[in-house]
């Protein structure tokens, strides 16, 4: 029987953030449904932020990927935008997310 993968969601974010709470809140309701944890992780300075590859605040990593990025994001200590059919907004929306946990 093949064994089912559970996915490593990392949650980057640079402290103060507003948005950090709406992304964090959409991958706690989630979190029942695909098995997963998220790890939080901070970023306090511009080189923090370039090694841990944040790309803007909230970043989302599954598995060590961003699976939002477009490719043109910089890395940095910023506000991300995510591109939603209801308009740009600061977290990946439910329906975006449980594709790239499943």
């Amino acid at each position: 029987m093949a064994q089912l993968h559970t996915p490593r969601v990392t949650l980057l974010s640079f402290e103060g953030w507003p948005n950090l709470t709406v992304a964090d809140e959409r991958l706690c309701h989630l979190v029942d449904e695909h098995g997963f944890t998220v790890e939080q992780r901070k970023t306090d300075t511009p080189e923090d932020a370039e090694r841990v590859g944040v790309r803007g605040s909230p970043t989302i990593l599954v598995d060590g990927v961003g699976p939002f990025a477009v490719g043109d994001e910089p890395v940095g200590l910023s506000c991300r935008v995510y591109v939603t059919k209801d308009g740009p907004q600061g977290s990946p929306t439910l329906a975006q997310l449980r594709p790239v946990l499943a």
